[in-house]
């Protein structure tokens, strides 16, 4: 079986206490572990029981806060179980059915078993609940199978509260027929993509790996074979050494044609290619020695060879590429001098316009509103400046027929004009988006004006609505008067409102929310009130009628579950989240009791038929079953004794445990039907993963 490292503390942790010795007997080819034999199990207070150490921390509180979003959703429970393996039962189904009945989980709570060695699972639903046998396989199939299949834990608890969702929603519990949702596959790319960086990270980092003995879980099949990648990465060396060789007399040409200056940037490149190219090589080095590589190392290695080649090449192609613009422009240096002569004047002419434009927005703007643009004309003008004086170096140089040194100056001149005219576009287009944010404010300060009103009308017992509407006017005064004066600053005000339309949107939303969750609450109290109150009846009822068999396990419960009723039924009104809670445990707890006494009376009855004697009149054994005949007719007492029978009937004694009180009568078995007048939790499905 697979090892799996032990994320938790607390269940398991004597586990920890042995991961040395382990991972010692591993690494020396020890006996191979063997998976935990587990019972059905007594779930505690948490919904995810992870007995078999596959989730992490974080994964299990990401999967407690999961089932709490089904139960706020549906007003549905579940419960998920990892253990190594199913035993006493062996099978999934009756392992999963058993640990539902043990723990009294009641129809609308539902149980995912999950037996992580032997691969085996299913999720246990009653049929008296909303889930049909067809849904709760489809969320099987088609939702959980296919997490576990790919040991995603995480997943399988995401994937069956998915299906319960779907299914309380009229769906089939399965997945739509239109395949994953969007967020579905932008999470796995995003992972996937992580997970890659994070495997190239961990590969270049551990050049040396093998010395300690750990090797790197495998890949997965390669998209392309290791020969043919080695043979790739040695071809991409090849060719990349001759291109900087090559690129070396390229730059000695371009300096001799323009001058340092203009392969100052390829001089910097060629570097750069350089020292990739020498990790390359040192990379192939080390695939070439005498020390053995794994398959991933080979692969890893090959791959960041290709990589940093592609990258050196990459940077002399930018570079040549400016110089073939460079050699265009000194093939036709008169008519590009005169193309960007042309332009200079164009720009020129235009800062005077945006000078003026500048001096009206800071009539009207705050200063930090035109930071941007604040020194945006002396900038241009800097910039037309500089294109003049290489303008005139690129003439002096055609008259003395230097045309290389004319390109490079006509280059110069020509990007210095273009960065004046985004100089003075910037100005025109920060004057557009200024009175554009100024019509969004207010339409914002609309919309805010519209929730403050909206958040009028709602309830509010502790006084938090009113205080958010008190500095939101507050704020609303502020964009005011922001948006009125000669220092406006629009971008700002939008920022302050944004914050402010989200305040508001949150308490107005949340005292929304409140609400539905109330009326949710409610209804799901109502039809829990009425359960308990049939449940504990129906137990009340039996146990009554049987008395004389019943021991103190099922009275207890049952007396636990009036309590529980009547707490309910006196908060119903005043605290129905807490009345919930009661209605349920009373539920659930009637249901144990009412289990605990079938159990007793199967007992009581497997050491006299209560339907007939050797005689044919059962009633006798009747009586004798309703505690109509009690230990005065067997002890010689004057009343019942608290246990119900004394010693004197066979050594049976009412008030045993369920568990004793089987044995004295040859062991009465389970019920395999479901407990507290519910449905049955068996049917076809779960299966192995």
């Amino acid at each position: 079986m697979a090892v799996r490292t032990n994320f938790r503390g607390g269940r398991l942790r004597a586990r920890w206490a042995s991961a040395a010795a382990l991972s010692v007997a591993l690494v020396a080819g020890g006996p191979a572990l063997t998976a935990a034999a587990t019972e059905p199990v007594v779930l505690d207070a948490g919904h995810v029981f992870d007995d078999a150490d596959v989730l992490t921390p974080t994964e299990e509180f990401a999967a407690e806060a999961r089932i709490e979003q089904l139960r706020t959703n549906t007003g549905l429970d579940l419960w998920v179980v990892y253990v190594d393996e199913f035993t006493d039962p062996s099978d999934a189904e009756n392992w999963a059915n058993d640990t539902a009945r043990n723990n009294g989980l009641n129809p609308q709570q539902y149980l995912l078993a999950v037996a992580v060695d032997t691969r085996q699972l299913y999720l246990s639903a009653d049929s008296a609940g909303p889930l049909t046998p067809e849904q709760a396989t489809a969320i099987e199939n088609e939702r959980i199978i296919p997490a576990l299949s790919n040991d995603d834990w995480a997943g399988a608890v995401d994937a069956t509260a998915a299906g319960l969702e779907n299914a309380d929603d009229g769906g089939t519990g399965g997945l739509d027929p239109d395949g994953p949702s969007g967020l579905t596959v932008a999470l796995w790319v995003v992972v996937g993509v992580v997970g890659v960086a994070v495997i190239a990270v961990f590969v270049v980092r551990s050049r040396r790996k093998r010395d300690t003995g750990q090797t790197a879980a495998p890949a997965g099949p390669p998209p392309v074979p290791t020969e043919e990648l080695a043979r790739q990465a040695a071809s991409a060396l090849v060719e990349t050494d001759d291109a900087i060789r090559a690129s070396e007399q390229e730059l000695g040409f371009a300096t001799a044609q323009f001058g340092d200056a203009a392969t100052t940037e390829f001089a910097a490149a060629l570097q750069s290619a350089r020292d990739k190219l020498a990790q390359a090589f040192t990379l192939q080095q080390q695939l070439d020695d005498d020390v053995p590589d794994d398959e991933e190392q080979v692969r890893a290695w090959n791959t960041q060879i290709a990589q940093l080649c592609a990258e050196a090449n990459h940077d002399l192609d930018e570079k040549a590429e400016a110089f073939d613009e460079l050699r265009k422009l000194e093939a036709e240096a008169p008519a590009a001098l005169a193309r960007v002569r042309v332009a200079r004047t164009a720009a020129a002419s235009a800062i005077d316009a945006s000078a003026e434009k500048l001096t009206t927005l800071r009539r009207s703007y705050a200063p930090e509103a035109l930071a941007t643009v604040d020194d945006n004309v002396e900038q241009a003008r800097a910039r037309i400046a500089f294109a003049d004086a290489q303008l005139a170096a690129a003439e002096s140089a055609l008259d003395d027929r230097d045309t290389g040194e004319a390109a490079v100056g006509i280059r110069a001149a020509e990007e210095a004009v273009g960065q004046a005219v985004v100089l003075e576009d910037a100005i025109d287009t920060l004057a557009t988006d200024l009175v554009a944010g100024e019509q969004q404010a207010v339409a914002i300060v609309e919309g805010i004006e519209q929730d403050v009103r909206t958040a009028m009308t709602l309830p509010d017992p502790d006084g938090r609505v009113a205080a958010v509407i008190d500095v939101t006017r507050g704020d609303l005064d502020t964009a005011r008067a922001d948006l009125a004066g000669s220092q406006r600053r629009p971008l700002h005000t939008i920022k302050a409102l944004q914050a402010t339309d989200q305040r508001v949107d949150e308490v107005v939303q949340s005292v929304r929310d409140a609400a539905v969750r109330s009326q949710r609450v409610t209804q799901q109290l109502g039809f829990e009130m009425s359960r308990a109150q049939g449940q504990v009846s129906a137990a009340e009822s039996f146990i009554t009628a049987r008395r004389g068999a019943v021991g103190s396990e099922a009275r207890t419960r049952l007396a636990e579950a009036g309590a529980a009723l009547t707490r309910a039924q006196q908060t119903q009104t005043s605290e129905p989240d807490q009345a919930l809670v009661e209605a349920q445990r009373a539920n659930t707890l009637a249901g144990q009791a009412l289990e605990s006494a079938r159990d007793d009376v199967g007992g009581f009855s497997s050491g006299g038929s209560i339907y007939a004697d050797d005689d044919g009149d059962s009633s006798f054994m009747g009586a004798l079953l309703g505690g109509i005949i009690g230990d005065s007719l067997f002890s010689g007492g004057g009343g019942r004794s608290s246990g119900g029978f004394g010693g004197g009937f066979g050594g049976f004694s009412g008030g045993s445990s369920r568990g004793s009180g089987r044995s004295s009568f040859g062991g009465g078995s389970r019920r395999s039907s479901s407990f507290g007048g519910g449905g049955t939790r068996s049917r076809r499905g779960g299966g192995r993963f």
